[in-house]
């Protein structure tokens, strides 16, 4: 799928960081969504070749090629294709980095038993102890339960959600993610000691309360051992850490609001899963409830209606993203014991880790940049790739390359809508433009270089 454009004149170097001279245009594009082109197809074809590394493009020769050539997507001719033979085989790159990215059975386990143990305890406090959070359920979030995590299992994510009734939402601001919470009935409600005058639950008290019970069951429980992170501006979670066998690992316990009501309208033309997982898994979907978190973008000071932005409230389906990646395939046989399987969850692993390398190369740029974004995207490229056969395992590399340049054009343009919610910019409300073409830059590098960084 060649992209006009796509390869620049400073290809053979390493990109330049934000300060210096790269090449990067800062532009000034509106924030609208790019249209997606064409049906479901065919991977196309990638170089192959084998290995000679080095960071950098290696003769004149090939240099020119590439300057000319419209995409390392397309076939190559001439000195392009004879300089690619002596290139690294990209499908065995991005194998032998998956084996380096699967995690132990037993360090998984060990580090599981842990998480297990100190969420069972909070509970344990929170329904013994208290009086607002009696009622919480957990829901296991985030990568590791999602089977997409990469490297160390130290990283887990768990809601402990109140189910709440009777509420009404209100969108707060015009890109339906983020909600106010009111109470209908105030007199007898589980939540009436967060709420402000006009029946409004103020999210900043409700979490600040919900930390300190946390901090009350660590301490009710002995577990000296597991430390509280400070508080993350405009962060729902409350960050513990703990070792295992020399491994750090983190946990964050996010608070949240279990809603049993049909989904927001902003939903009605998100979540396009009929033609990739069939219109009855998405109704199915779509009778599951929804959650709210206490996240919000900006300053928490600045108001909307008489209510401040730290009293409101951010839409979560990771529920949903969850079983959409366990059951991720158009046949129900995908990746199954006699089922095709294929390398979907495989390319998220791939962008995933590709995402982190970069930041940790290059953190001033790419700081705001996080793996909400490497999914969100696979969510799209799924939509758009609908059948098991455009996810080959033995097409791989021809997949995660469809995938890269897909992502590269949403960053060119700024955009990247929520799943849910197309009219949210997961990328930011404000998105920092300069940052996307950076790493839309510093991706291509590694595409024409064969992914030098994944050796490193």
């Amino acid at each position: 799928m060649p992209t006009k454009g796509f390869v620049r004149k400073n290809r053979g170097r390493t990109p330049a960081r934000a300060g210096e001279d790269s090449g990067v245009s800062k532009g000034n594009g509106t924030n609208s969504p790019i249209e997606d082109e064409g049906a479901s197809s065919a991977p196309p074809r990638s170089p192959r070749g084998r290995h000679k590394q080095s960071n950098s493009v290696r003769d004149p020769c090939e240099k020119n090629c590439l300057e000319k050539s419209p995409s390392p997507l397309s076939k190559t001719t001439g000195c392009a294709s004879k300089s690619r033979a002596a290139e690294t085989d990209v499908h065995q790159v991005l194998s032998t980095t998956l084996g380096k990215l699967r995690i132990r059975k037993t360090t998984r386990s060990e580090s599981t038993a842990v998480i297990n143990t100190i969420v069972e305890n909070i509970i344990k406090y929170f329904k013994n102890r208290t009086d607002c959070f009696n009622q919480v359920t957990s829901l296991r979030t985030g990568s590791y339960y999602e089977n997409v995590k990469v490297g160390q299992p130290d990283e887990f994510d768990v809601i402990l959600a109140i189910r709440v009734p009777s509420v009404d939402l209100r969108p707060f601001g015009d890109d339906g993610a983020f909600y106010s919470v009111a109470v209908k009935n105030t007199r007898r409600h589980l939540l009436t000691d967060f709420l402000q005058g006009d029946g409004i639950v103020s999210a900043s008290e409700m979490l600040a309360k919900f930390r300190a019970h946390v901090k009350n069951a660590l301490k009710s429980t002995a577990m000296t051992d597991v430390q509280v992170e400070r508080k993350k501006k405009g962060s729902p979670a409350v960050t513990l850490l703990v070792k295992e066998n020399g491994l750090q690992i983190s946990l964050d316990v996010v608070l949240g609001l279990e809603v049993h009501s049909a989904w927001p309208s902003f939903t009605k033309t998100g979540f396009l899963i009929e033609k990739w997982l069939g219109t009855k898994v998405k109704k199915d979907f779509r009778f599951k409830p929804f959650y709210l978190v206490p996240k919000y973008e900006g300053n928490g000071s600045d108001a909307l209606d008489g209510i401040y932005a730290k009293d409101a409230w951010r839409i979560s389906f990771s529920h949903v993203e969850k079983d959409i990646l366990k059951y991720h395939g158009s046949a129900k046989t995908c990746c199954e014991a006699e089922g095709t399987k294929c390398c979907r969850r495989e390319c998220l692993k791939l962008l995933k880790h590709l995402l982190e390398k970069l930041k940790e190369k290059y953190p001033k740029d790419l700081s705001k940049f996080c793996s909400y974004h490497a999914k969100t995207m696979l969510f799209h490229a799924c939509v758009k790739h609908v059948y098991d056969s455009d996810w080959k395992m033995e097409q791989l590399d021809l997949c995660f390359l469809r995938l890269l340049e897909d992502f590269q054009n949403r960053l060119r343009g700024g955009f990247l809508p929520n799943f849910f919610i197309p009219t949210h910019n997961v990328l930011g409300s404000k998105c920092n433009r300069r940052s996307c073409e950076l790493l839309a830059e510093y991706i291509d590098f590694e595409k024409i270089n064969m992914f030098p960084i994944f050796l490193e």
